[in-house]
């Protein structure tokens, strides 16, 4: 497990070192009306989430303006090992609060970007400046095939390759 946080890390801090065009995000965040419990419906992974099934992040503000995340999934299958992580959450830009840096472990904070979210905070898109990795999440475990192609569709407009984007297996009971 602590090999995999490094690997992570790593990963993510070396990513940080290219060099792309800038990444809009939204406008404005709502920090309140964010946190809580997002179903990973779609991504394209980092190495610790390519099997992951019943993937679901959660946010929770803290006192200090930080943001205790909490990443579980079954790794493998439905009924496969869970995992969980929990890096830390740095809003990086108070203006719009859509610029984080997610911390693994310190001193490095990847970049993190909310470039799409919808009105009423049910879809978000998460991205990379790097366009490396994005994270299609929701407040319940599916969303229309139309709310998918559009968001999709807005991934390869920042210039995301949408051929590696992956459904993440969601099957609650």
């Amino acid at each position: 497990m602590k090999t995999a946080r490094w690997l992570v890390i790593l990963t993510l801090g070396l990513a940080g070192c290219a060099s792309t065009a800038p990444m809009p995000t939204v406008a404005h965040v709502d920090l309140q009306r964010f946190m809580g419990d997002w179903y990973v419906i779609a991504n394209i992974p980092t190495f610790i989430e390519k099997e992951a099934h019943n993937a679901v992040e959660s946010y929770q503000l803290e006192a200090d303006g930080t943001i205790a995340t909490t990443f579980t999934f079954r790794a493998g299958g439905f009924d496969g090992e869970q995992k969980r992580y929990n890096p830390r959450g740095f809003v990086t830009d108070r203006t719009t609060n859509a610029l984080w840096g997610m911390q693994f472990i310190w001193p490095i904070k990847a970049d993190y970007r909310i470039v799409w979210l919808a009105d009423d905070y049910s879809i978000t898109l998460i991205a990379r400046e790097q366009r490396d990795y994005l994270w299609i999440m929701a407040r319940a475990p599916s969303i229309s095939r139309e709310d998918y192609e559009r968001i999709v569709k807005f991934a390869g407009a920042l210039g995301y390759d949408t051929t590696a984007i992956r459904k993440v297996p969601q099957q609650w009971k």
